[in-house]
Formats: C-alpha cells, sequence, structure tokens
C-alpha cells in the first residue's frame, strides 16, 4: 500500500499550501498526444479544501509527463470565497443550484447574481465551458468532496449504465440515487450533458489521510480514463491504499430514505455515528426539536451531519445485489421502460420520451424499485405528480465507445 511517509509528506505539504490564495483554474496539462479530457473540481464547499491540496500534488506529478500524456488533465477550484473562510458556503449552497434553467440563463446572459456564491457559480461555469469547447473529450468530471463524519473512502453517482461502468472499476463502495434526493448539485447537471460524472468522497473534512486518498484517486483515475499508462505512472500502490482504506466494502449501495431538515429545525445528530455504520429498527439516530429521531427499519446511516450548515440530517442506504444491476442493465438496454406508461397514471411528459409524469395517488401503489431498474429517478413536479427523468437518455455512450472499459 502507499507508504507511511508519503502520507506524512502530502499532508504536511497540504498544511504549508493552506495560506495561499485560491484561483478559479488550479490547473491545466494537456499531453502530446489525443485522448480524453479529466476535470477534477475541489472544493466546491468552503470546508473541505482537501481536494484543492490533492490537485497542488498532482500537478507537480503530471506537469513533467506530458510528453507521455494522452489528452488532458484540468483541476477547478469550486467556491473560492467560502475557502477563503472555511464555510460550507457563503450565502447558499454551490451544490445544490445547478438546474437546466439556471445555467441556460446564465449562458444566455440573463443571470444577475444576487448572492456572492451565485457570482461563484456563474465563473465556474465559464471555466467549464472553456474546456468543453476546446477540448474534444471524452470528459470524465470528478468532483472531490470530504464530509462531517467519519467515513472510509466512497464514490456516489446518479444512476446511469454509463456511469456504473466506469465507477465499478475503483475498488471503493459506490453508492446510486443520491440525485433524487438532492436539489441542483453540479454532477447532476453535468450528467444531463451525457458525460461520465460522479463524485469522490475521502474521509472526514479533519481527516489527516483525506488529501493521500484525494491524490490517489486522482492518479488512478488518470489509468482509469486511459490518459497516463502504468509504465510511465505506476498506480498499483494508489489502488491498495484506497482499498485499504474503504475496508474492502466494494459494493453498490442505493439511498432509499433521506432526513431532511426544516428551516429553522433545530436538528441534533446522536454523537458516535460513523458512514456505513449499520443501524438497526428502533435505534435512536437524531433529535429534532429535542424530540427522538427513530430508525424505521434495518440499514445503514450514510452521511449522518456533524456541522452546523447542511439540509440532510442524515440518509439510509441498503446494498444492491448483483443479480438486480444486471436485471437493470438489461431491461435499460432493450428499452423496457415503454411498458411503464402501460400502468394506469402513468404517461410521458414530452414526445422525446425522455421522462415520465406519475400521479402520486396511483404511484403508491408502485414499487419505486420498478422505475429505478428502468433506469427512472423521481423528483416532486407539483402536489399531485412526479416527473420522473431517464438516466440514460442523455448519456454520449458513443463518446466513450472505444474505451477500455465500455468493452
Amino acid at each position: 500500500m502507499m507508504c507511511k511517509p508519503l502520507i506524512e509528506m502530502v499532508i504536511e505539504d497540504s498544511l504549508v499550501e493552506s495560506t495561499t490564495d485560491h484561483q478559479r483554474k488550479l490547473f491545466s496539462v494537456h499531453g502530446d498526444h489525443d485522448g480524453p479530457s479529466i476535470i477534477f473540481i475541489a472544493g466546491l464547499h468552503g470546508n473541505e479544501p482537501s481536494g484543492v491540496h490533492a490537485m497542488q500534488h498532482l500537478f507537480r506529478a503530471i506537469e513533467p509527463l506530458r510528453s507521455s500524456m494522452k489528452g488532458s488533465v484540468h483541476g477547478l477550484t469550486g467556491n473560492i470565497g467560502a475557502l477563503r473562510s472555511s464555510d460550507r458556503y457563503l450565502d447558499t449552497d454551490l451544490n445544490r443550484i445547478w438546474s437546466v434553467e439556471r445555467v441556460e440563463e446564465i449562458r444566455q446572459g440573463k443571470f444577475v447574481p444576487q448572492v456572492r456564491d451565485e457570482s461563484e457559480q456563474v465563473e465556474l461555469l465559464q471555466a467549464i465551458d472553456e474546456i468543453l469547447t476546446a477540448d474534444t473529450g471524452p470528459f470524465y468530471f470528478m468532483d472531490l468532496h470530504t464530509t462531517s463524519s467519519a467515513t472510509i473512502p466512497f464514490v456516489v453517482v446518479n444512476d446511469s449504465l454509463l456511469n456504473r461502468r466506469f465507477t465499478r472499476q475503483y475498488p471503493l463502495p459506490i453508492i446510486l440515487g443520491i440525485e433524487e434526493y438532492l436539489d441542483g448539485p453540479l454532477l447532476s447537471y453535468i450528467n444531463e450533458l451525457g458525460y461520465v460524472a460522479f463524485g469522490f468522497e475521502a474521509g472526514q473534512h479533519d481527516d489527516p489521510d483525506a488529501t493521500a486518498r484525494h491524490l490517489a484517486f486522482a492518479r488512478l483515475s488518470l489509468h482509469l480514463c486511459g490518459v497516463l499508462d502504468e509504465e510511465v505512472f505506476p498506480v498499483i500502490e494508489d489502488a491498495q491504499f484506497l482499498e485499504d482504506a474503504s475496508n474492502g466494502v466494494a459494493n453498490f449501495f442505493e439511498i432509499f430514505y433521506r432526513y431532511r431538515i426544516s428551516e429553522g429545525e433545530h436538528f441534533e445528530m446522536y454523537p458516535g455515528y460513523v458512514n456505513f455504520q449499520r443501524i438497526s429498527l428502533g435505534q435512536q439516530l437524531a433529535t429534532s426539536e429535542g424530540k427522538p429521531i427513530y430508525a424505521d427499519r434495518n440499514a445503514r446511516v450514510f452521511m449522518p451531519l456533524y456541522q452546523s450548515q447542511g439540509s440532510e440530517g442524515f440518509f439510509a442506504i441498503r446494498s444492491i445485489p448483483s443479480i438486480f444491476l444486471k436485471l437493470s442493465a438489461l431491461l435499460r438496454n432493450s428499452n423496457a421502460d415503454r411498458l411503464l406508461t402501460w400502468l394506469p397514471g402513468v404517461h410521458w411528459a414530452s414526445a422525446s420520451r425522455e421522462a415520465l409524469i406519475v400521479d402520486r395517488k396511483v404511484a403508491r401503489f408502485f414499487a419505486k424499485q420498478v422505475f429505478h431498474l428502468l433506469g427512472y429517478r423521481s423528483r416532486r413536479r407539483d402536489r399531485d405528480h412526479y416527473i420522473m427523468k431517464n438516466r440514460e437518455a442523455a448519456s454520449r455512450d458513443e463518446a466513450y465507445a472505444d474505451a477500455p472499459w465500455m468493452r
């Protein structure tokens, strides 16, 4: 595994670098050969600087290797203002405002930022668009994060077959379906464009190993995307380091519940919970206005909130049997979703058949897993309807057709 002295060196260097000023574009390294483009986004939340430090190390490692590189690697900073103050965000969460409508307004010059985090969004979108215009792809977007609770490292993805195929290469647990519970995360917008896009959580905010994990993940990603070969850029130790850090938990999990904190609610997570910890029916998890909140079934707790900012108190997850993953891939590839409109209260939202509108009065009689199997995730449209979007419709499978991991 990655040696202890290297981890200590990364941590020591990061403490020095944390005092430096932040820039939107941390680096762009273009290889001498055609190939994919990897875009790392770090510090989307200001109290998560670990990814920024890891990107500084990555740049120093790959800059001398341009002649052996295929494609390009970019490092972008998310919320510069929040990073300077070490806050999750300044006025509004930068990772909750990436609606398709908002982005279109920005691109058309119609959007006027009202708060500081919205100005950060405009600048970050401009940096992303510049890369999409200048490079030919295929594109891989990777968002680097840490969590408020103790955790093993893990990957979180929107549930598309494209994302599944790529991320299953990592020796890490993979969480599907978070897009169903979050409003406007950046990666959901990127997935709407059809690109491979996912997040990597390296550990707790103040975990001294988080930067080393971010660096190991980034190095391994360059190999998995085909930017640098193993002979030039060995990553076996990086993969082993991540596998060891995950305690051998390398499985697909699905989010099936979220406790959302209401505006003005006094929520406190019960102390001592760590990410992926098993919980039992009736176990106290938190309090709301001083009243206990109990688990309503056996599961695992996911991302329990131990910070002052944030609207998700905790999630509950369960492992996904491999047979269901294979079944969903078979059904999606055979366009079995056409049968969904045979169900009462279900019809296409438009002629493009990229989304379904489901009557909530009848939806409760259908298992949500049926829609998930076929690639649909729900969003509330109004009080009486869900709009369920097809994650497969936008995927640019043809752009990644020649990638080794697609075979």
